[in-house]
């Protein structure tokens, strides 16, 4: 590691600790040369990439998702820290099964499929963009591909 200070390569660790607020470990060093003390963190860097329609990759970025479940679930049941702790459930499960790389349009399934079991509403809009509808046809047939579910679960499926 290299001394913040006198850029010397050299340091040891004087004290090592978990950082769980930040997922990290914390580690004193002390350089070999000038003598001063400092802090570094270390994380573990697993990176997941996200091939997107067009065919081009981008790191997963874990805001995105929850900006796009957010805009999902306004105005709905659904709390922000709600979509917060989907987020994280997605992304600890994909590190967990060791994918390094999954298409935008299973991540879009597993989102869905989270949101499904979660708010109606906040599916059937999330579907509106990312199945792409490009008719009222087509947003029909999801509202009624729910019907059955909705009665299973109690919710009244009003008809006039």
């Amino acid at each position: 590691m290299r001394c913040p200070f006198c850029h010397h390569e050299e340091s040891k660790v004087t004290d090592s600790r978990e950082a769980a607020e930040i997922n990290a470990i914390r580690r004193r060093r002390e350089c070999g040369q000038c003598m001063r003390r400092f802090t570094t963190f270390e994380t573990v860097d697993l990176t997941l990439q996200v091939k997107k329609r067009d065919g081009t990759y981008e790191d997963f970025q874990q805001e995105k998702l929850i900006h796009g479940m957010d805009a999902a679930c306004r105005h709905t049941r659904i709390s922000h820290d709600t979509v917060r702790a989907i987020a994280d459930r997605i992304k600890v499960d994909l590190l967990a099964k060791g994918i390094r790389e999954i298409e935008s349009h299973e991540l879009g399934d597993i989102v869905m499929q989270h949101l499904k079991k979660t708010d109606m509403v906040a599916y059937i809009r999330f579907a509106c963009v990312y199945k792409r509808f490009k008719d009222i046809r087509e947003l029909v047939e999801a509202i009624q591909s729910l019907e059955p579910e909705h009665e299973e679960k109690g919710y009244a499926v009003e008809e006039k």
